[in-house]
């Protein structure tokens, strides 16, 4: 490894407000331990498992080891975490890598919360104790090939039939969709026309998961489209607490403030390589970090990262609190992903030509923060949710 890369770790200048100092103990070592998976495990070895598109099933291995699987949720063998540390957690695994990132914010926050907050007592003891310990891999099924942002206009149905229901449709953009033993797939119950879940297990027929190949963001995580053809589940495997899009969209509140740490920690790993770059590399025979406009443009980078960090600060302050709302959580997700595309691109620029070799790590952050600014509710879905806490007034239907 160069220099740079060994030096990213560090986080250098990236806690310029002093945010850490009143961290617990607990909060300190869920940072640490996973710091420390990043920068000996994760670092490393991503570049080629992002460059081959292919899934880091011994990094996945490792991680289960670190017991930082499960997002906050209480009890069943999840790691006791409050909301800081569930958040430094993603910051720390993006600040690696999107793809690990997004592995893991599937697994705990979607899949495995799902279960905890609207599965039925047997459900919760026989999945989420496995799930904590990667024994077990879940996804979450609710965005649909024709149905992105108006995914509350779900077409996947399912069907009473005896003891159980059939579903039928497709789902797009799954996440781990392809190697789950659990899947959560959100249908439309033709009975009464609500979105309910289920729980879809590996090795059901008519449950078919195709690979999405050709991205260029999140190479390492594999999203899939799957197709449902008259799955059948016995009706014990539908969420008993989930009745309407409502309950799904709970779940998706706490992603959203998910997804603005996952953002900071892609935006700390942009400040940190164009930091240490123009402090060691030198043109005109003198470092970088010498020139008025170099250093002008660290400091607005790093005002971005810090503006961040007391985002998620406080999302996490009013999530622990019980006062995180959703439009909240979507501001902090919008505000996020937007500036860490704006640092990632001036760090890239920053690094001039080596700024697009993957050994500088950041045109892969680069590539990674723009599934991130999409999924979840994009940008201008979030917009206008705010806009229409804020005026009463609703600019889309």
């Amino acid at each position: 490894m160069n220099q740079l890369v060994e030096s990213i770790g560090e986080a250098l200048g990236t806690d310029y407000f002093g945010l850490r100092e009143p961290f617990t103990p607990q909060q300190e070592d869920y940072l640490v331990r996973t710091r420390q998976f990043v920068d000996h495990d994760i670092l490393p070895a991503i570049n080629g498992y992002w460059e081959r598109a292919e899934f880091p099933w011994p990094l996945v291995e490792k991680l289960a080891a670190l017991g930082i699987v499960g997002d906050g949720i209480e009890g069943y063998g999840c790691p006791p975490m409050d909301p800081l540390s569930a958040g430094l957690v993603h910051m720390e695994l993006n600040r690696g890598d999107g793809s690990m990132g997004t592995f893991v914010a599937v697994q705990g926050g979607l899949a495995m919360r799902s279960i905890a907050m609207y599965g039925s007592e047997e459900q919760k003891q026989y999945w989420l104790p496995q799930m904590a310990q990667l024994e077990k891999i879940g996804a979450f099924a609710l965005t649909e090939p024709e149905h992105g942002s108006d995914s509350v206009t779900l077409e996947t149905a399912a069907r009473r039939d005896g003891d159980s229901y059939v579903i039928d449709g497709a789902k797009r953009w799954i996440g781990n969709g392809s190697i789950a033993d659990v899947v959560v797939v959100w249908a439309r119950d033709t009975s009464d026309n609500a979105v309910k879940g289920f729980l879809v297990e590996k090795g059901t027929p008519g449950y078919n998961a195709t690979v999405i190949t050709g991205k260029a963001s999140m190479r390492a995580v594999w999203q899939a489209q799957i197709g449902l053809e008259g799955v059948r589940v016995p009706a014990e495997n539908r969420l008993p607490g989930a009745n309407s899009f409502k309950d799904c969209g709970r779940v998706l509140t706490a992603t959203r403030s998910a997804c603005a740490w996952m953002a900071l920690g892609h935006a700390v790993v942009g400040f940190d390589a164009a930091l240490t770059y123009a402090k060691r590399r030198k043109q005109f025979g003198k470092p970088l970090a010498s020139f008025q406009i170099v250093q002008q443009r660290l400091v607005k980078m790093l005002a971005e990262v810090t503006a961040m960090q007391l985002y998620c600060v406080q999302i996490a302050k009013l999530d622990e609190a019980g006062k995180l709302s959703p439009t909240l959580a979507g501001m902090a997700k919008m505000h996020n992903t937007s500036k860490a595309r704006q640092v990632l691109a001036d760090a890239r620029d920053l690094l001039g030509g080596n700024g697009i070799l993957l050994e500088y790590h950041v045109i892969r952050h680069m590539g990674d923060i723009e599934a991130i600014h999409t999924f979840e509710g994009t940008e201008t879905m979030q917009t206008l949710i705010v806009g229409r806490d804020i005026t009463g007034i609703s600019a889309f239907s």
